[in-house]
């Protein structure tokens, strides 16, 4: 897997991140999901300079042009609920691309730290030689990634896949790594040291589902 990690070069992008993490900007929850969206376009421009095109002949009003555009079909599938803001940033720059939705959730038993991924709904179009995007915000343990890239098969074999995050912890990143497929690229802000006992990111920024839309029960 190719890391394209963002957190050490100088950019607008850490402007949004230091707003997404700071307890003082983030309780605006609609200026949170502008800036997880607003790292979503930046991710989107980053990975379609990756992309094969191809040229296609356009006409003007005076003349002709060859310019060129995107040769392969793409989908965008986000993680249900905390990936919409970030689905949306990237779908405000592929705006023609198919998509797709997972839910997914973290189930502890009886409150305990331990938790198992459990993905109960997932609609998409074929993935089968076209490019997929997936918009996971949080990469935390990398388990619930593994469990979506499981759901994805039975939708064909995407010919590249790149995984949009926003922050992530290194233990997360590094299983990630091993589960796939090696042409796959991860588009990230900024990668943490540790995760606690909960399975969540130090210092990371919270509950990005809850900060975006409200706690939930």
């Amino acid at each position: 897997m190719t890391i394209h990690n963002f957190e050490n070069e100088n950019s607008i992008l850490n402007r949004f991140l230091k707003q997404l993490r700071d307890t003082t900007i983030q309780k605006d929850s609609m200026r949170f999901r502008k800036n997880i969206e607003r790292v979503g376009e930046i991710i989107s421009y980053e990975i379609s300079k990756t992309l094969p095109y191809k040229d296609e002949e356009i006409t003007t009003p005076l003349g002709t042009k060859n310019v060129p555009v995107l040769a392969d079909e793409i989908v965008v599938c986000s993680i249900l609920r905390a990936g919409l803001p970030l689905h949306q940033g990237l779908l405000n720059y592929f705006d023609d691309a198919e998509n797709g939705y997972i839910s997914a959730f973290r189930k502890h038993e009886n409150g305990e730290d331990e938790f198992e991924v459990i993905v109960d709904y997932f609609a998409a179009p074929s993935l089968e030689g076209k490019i997929l995007v997936l918009a996971d915000p949080m990469l935390a343990t990398g388990r619930t990634l593994e469990n979506v890239l499981e759901g994805l098969k039975p939708h064909g074999t995407p010919k590249q896949i790149h995984i949009a995050s926003v922050i992530g912890s290194q233990e997360g990143v590094d299983f990630v790594a091993t589960k796939f497929p090696e042409n796959t690229h991860l588009w990230i802000a900024a990668v943490d040291d540790e995760l606690n006992s909960k399975g969540y990111i130090i210092p990371g920024l919270g509950d990005a589902g809850d900060l975006a839309y409200g706690s939930k029960l």
